[in-house]
């Protein structure tokens, strides 16, 4: 081996994962990136003799895995149930009823909005999606109001970016099937050949309390700032809830809250049950949210073409990037990219604690320039093995990479949330007001995490409890 093919093995896998960046930093599409970089990566390794072609000759049956697996149905189904509850407007209904329910408070408008953004990211699960209507709905509202526009902006990121983790989030779904099979990688890797697994349904479950954690700061946040500067969210002149009192108004209140209550616990009570695989519960909550829209009499052919059409679209984005991926981490694990990443975490100070740490940093950076899916099926697969193989339970690592994504998102300059609200806030809303107001979210943030990396059981215990684990 010449001196520069010996240079060339140690630099390829850095060289090749730094090239991606810059391609996709570039404006280039994802899927592509992914596949043509590593195809090229590729060539250049057999051109030195450095990379056995049989790696991709391999690329066949990962394609044959990918087609064949189950668990990846549900994306569509969950996707398509999202955008056909944007389509009902459930989130207008809601967002009316809740103002009309908090508003005489101090502060109420703002938990209104937290408790929708709640409720559609448990019915949705799709975070542009949720930042953008509650922009559009909301923002306008508030601003009206007298609302700190900062905080106004801060508010509706901040609840539009719960649909990472509040399940059933697409993060989760795709998250969990890529640490399925990293779990199982990593325990062949240490000689148990009867590997256990982890499911989408142990993520749904784990992630439950973090996600319920999460709103509870927000919303004491935002009860603590009302105290103490109510001036920034005054309360809604009494005149304008009159007419949304007595018999009426919890008439109101069950129609606008019943239906996507009971289609969020048909969903998750399903999967949490036992009764239904995440698969079998999405088209549940698929067929439900067509009996939904057909309730807010929002259910007709062109609204059923359009959600179809929107559905088709994303979903043949996360599929093609899965298959870019998948080229992508084969030429890595070709050029012996996992054996550098594997040994670089275990040489860190501080064992697995600092190894995570570092990981966390990364996919935290990442996240500005980066979306979720490239993430998970980029990064996951290079570090998630050699994390498991450290004993860290990936029910955990996958709640705590979830939230440290969607802290990424909310992080100016390249948050892509704060990109979304940027895209419909007023212009008399400022991109310095949208950075303030998601500050004091980030932090929140950053302190759920602190919270999740002392008491792992926070995101253990239900999963446990329920499966027996």
């Amino acid at each position: 081996m010449t001196e520069l093919s010996t240079i060339l093995v140690d630099w390829l896998p850095l060289l090749m994962f730094l090239g991606v960046c810059l391609l996709l930093l570039a404006g280039f599409p994802v899927a592509f990136t992914l596949a043509g970089s590593a195809l090229g990566f590729a060539w250049l390794g057999y051109s030195f003799d450095l990379f056995d072609p049989a790696f991709i000759e391999a690329m066949p049956n990962r394609l044959f895995g990918i087609m064949t697996n189950e668990t990846l149905i549900a994306v569509p189904l969950f996707v398509f149930m999202g955008v056909m509850l944007e389509r009902s407007q459930v989130a207008d209904n809601l967002l009316d009823t809740m103002a009309g329910l908090f508003g005489r408070l101090p502060g109420g408008l703002g938990v209104s909005v937290t408790l929708v953004g709640m409720l559609l990211a448990a019915s949705t699960g799709i975070v542009g999606a949720t930042v953008v209507t509650m922009g559009l709905l909301s923002l306008p509202t508030m601003l009206r109001r007298g609302y700190d526009p900062a905080l106004s902006a801060g508010t509706i990121c901040a609840s539009g970016t719960l649909g990472q983790i509040i399940p059933p989030s697409i993060v989760l779904v795709l998250l969990g099937d890529v640490l399925s099979s990293a779990y199982q990688q990593a325990q062949i890797d240490m000689g148990m050949f009867s590997p256990d697994t982890v499911s989408v349904g142990d993520l749904f479950t784990g992630a439950l309390l973090p996600g319920l954690g999460l709103v509870t700061l927000y919303l004491a946040y935002l009860m603590v700032k009302a105290v103490r500067h109510p001036e920034t969210m005054p309360a809604v002149p009494v005149d304008k809830l009159q007419s949304l009192r007595g018999a009426a108004f919890a008439g109101r209140i069950a129609k606008a809250l019943l239906p996507p209550l009971l289609l969020i616990i048909a969903v998750l009570g399903s999967i949490m049950g036992g009764l239904a695989t995440p698969t079998e519960a999405a088209s549940v909550g698929a067929v439900g949210a067509m009996l939904l829209a057909l309730s807010q009499r929002k259910f007709n052919i062109p609204i059923l073409r359009e959600v179809v059409r929107t559905t088709t679209q994303v979903t043949s984005m996360v599929f093609l990037i899965l298959i870019g991926a998948s080229v992508f981490s084969l030429v890595f694990r070709g050029f012996g990219g996992d054996e550098v990443v594997a040994e670089f975490l275990s040489d860190l100070p501080g064992g697995k604690a600092g190894a995570m740490l570092v990981v966390m940093f990364l996919m935290f950076v990442l996240g500005f320039v980066l979306d979720f899916i490239e993430i998970t099926f980029v990064v996951v697969p290079i570090v998630g093995p050699v994390l498991l193989a450290m004993g860290i339970d990936p029910v955990w690592l996958g709640v705590m990479i979830a939230i440290n994504l969607q802290t990424s998102f909310l992080t100016p300059p390249f948050g892509f949330a704060l990109f979304y609200l940027r895209g419909v806030a007023p212009a008399e809303v400022t991109t310095q007001q949208i950075y303030r107001g998601v500050a004091p979210f980030i932090a929140i943030q950053l302190l759920m995490l602190g919270i999740l990396a002392w008491w792992p059981s926070m995101a253990t215990w239900l999963p446990d409890i329920i499966y027996g684990q």
